[in-house]
């Protein structure tokens, strides 16, 4: 085997190799060989066909093989010998002159091809011990508490119907059918009947549930209401949506005591152990939401106290990945780069950007979990295992299989284990201080952090 380095710049490497003919013929026949061994054709005693006839009939398939496995190992020996750490798989670029790769085939010619290699960028970690971050926390109050358990006796309240002329009051229960127009045409999901809904709690876009204020049952109105910028549907967001409503019934919660009996009703021994479950749960979601907001913090520090060449490569897959995403919820919502106010060129770029932090902070993380000597251990992989089966209720088998069966499917499942605990580890060593913050605060949403963080007082 020859090699000639042909590039060295930055992180990308290229070679040229040669394997000789005489090389790739020597496989062959060890392969036939071991072949002659085992084979059974008609008309020949086993173990007994010759080794020419057996070139003959599949010397090309088997060359095929050998080829493969000769590339494979020169490029294994190039990656040993030169101590690289690839940051992807090789891409192997062989001759474009057929001629050249059927005399390779039939070991009459050398085979010379070109490998393509891009490493992983050396840099140092250091010390993470400088490192202050400042954790937000937000304390249970009796009004969490109280809202939470108000909630839960809303879900279980009976409502009695309200006289002819009596109006609809915040709290009361409306029956309604509705049909929505958008510049006069309907839309998605702008219609339906007998809906339920109790006026202040928020579940309709912002202005509609007030314009029911005073309704009478039997009456109609139209209501002007404009989706969210921030609606699910983005078709919808921003627009005002004009609403045809006809109020079919007015309904009075009936008094409903929060007490012992109720806390009982639910399987609780009191309602002490009601309030108890509810504080905990609370302070469950609350802790969830600070943990995330550190994390979040920290890979902002991390960001910006790490610059790094990255290899293009794995650049180039996040960014794809991120880029179908982006292009799948265009065509899901009908909405494109205009409707929010940017171009396809600042969007690319944007998202290049966050692919770029991706990957730098994904070698770091990597970097500093590999010098802590980071483990996950043969449980902690068994219980995210278990974790994901039960999410698919009645398919835990065939989950579980698929896993245990998919090396790529289980190392999916590895990596956000593994980062969970390198994130631990740098926490463990940065210095973190609490930092009160309102409730508000603490479950708003980042900048370009994603989803929000999930209000547990949420209906």
């Amino acid at each position: 085997m020859q090699v000639t380095e042909t590039l060295s710049q930055g992180l990308k490497r290229e070679y040229s190799i040669i394997l000789s003919a005489d090389d790739l013929g020597r496989r062959l026949d060890g392969q036939l060989a071991e072949m002659k061994e085992k084979v059974r054709l008609n008309g020949f005693r086993p173990g007994k066909v010759p080794v020419a006839h057996l070139k003959r009939v599949y010397g090309r398939s088997i060359m095929a093989d050998v080829m493969q496995e000769a590339i494979n190992e020169a490029n294994k020996q190039i990656v040993d010998e030169n101590g690289l750490r690839l940051a992807q798989e090789p891409k192997v670029e062989l001759p474009a002159d057929q001629a050249s790769i059927q005399a390779a085939l039939e070991a009459r010619g050398d085979l010379s091809y070109k490998v393509a290699l891009e490493v992983l960028p050396k840099f140092e970690i250091g010390s993470f011990e400088d490192l202050t971050l400042e954790r937000p926390i937000t304390e249970v109050s009796e009004a969490d508490v109280a809202t939470a358990i108000d909630r839960l006796a809303d879900s279980r309240r009976a409502y009695t119907t309200r006289a002819e002329d009596a109006k609809a009051a915040i709290g009361d229960r409306l029956t309604i059918d509705f049909v929505g127009t958008i510049d006069g045409e309907a839309f998605e999901g702008g219609s339906s009947k007998d809906i339920k809904m109790v006026l202040g709690s928020n579940t309709f876009i912002p202005g509609f549930e007030e314009k029911l204020v005073g309704a009478l049952a039997g009456e109609k109105r139209t209501i002007q209401a404009t989706f969210p910028e921030a609606y699910i549907n983005r078709k919808l967001a921003g627009k005002e949506a004009t609403l045809d409503v006809e109020v079919k019934a007015v309904e009075a919660p009936d008094a409903f005591a929060i007490d012992d009996e109720f806390a009982k009703s639910l399987g609780f021994e009191g309602l002490d152990k009601l309030k108890e479950m509810a504080r905990a749960n609370i302070a469950d979601d609350y802790a969830k939401a600070s943990r995330a907001k550190l994390k979040r913090r920290l890979l902002d520090a991390l960001d910006a106290r790490y610059s790094f060449e990255l290899p293009q490569g794995l650049v180039d897959q996040e960014f794809a990945s991120i880029w179908r995403q982006v292009e799948a919820e265009q065509k899901a919502s009908g909405r494109g780069f205009a409707d929010e106010n940017t171009t396809e060129e600042a969007a690319r770029a944007d998202y290049r950007r966050i692919a770029e932090r991706r990957v730098r902070l994904g070698l770091l993380l990597a970097e500093a979990g590999a010098k802590a000597e980071v483990k996950i251990s043969d449980e902690e992989l068994t219980n995210a295992l278990v974790a994901r089966a039960r999410a698919y209720p009645g398919q835990e088998k065939q989950v579980w299989e698929f896993y245990r069966k998919n090396p790529q499917a289980m190392a999916e499942l590895r990596a956000p284990i593994y980062e969970e605990k390198v994130v631990d580890h740098i926490l463990g060593l940065a210095k973190v201080s609490d930092l009160p913050v309102g409730r508000e605060e603490l479950l708003r949403q980042d900048e370009e952090e994603g989803a929000p963080a999930a209000d547990p007082l949420a209906s």
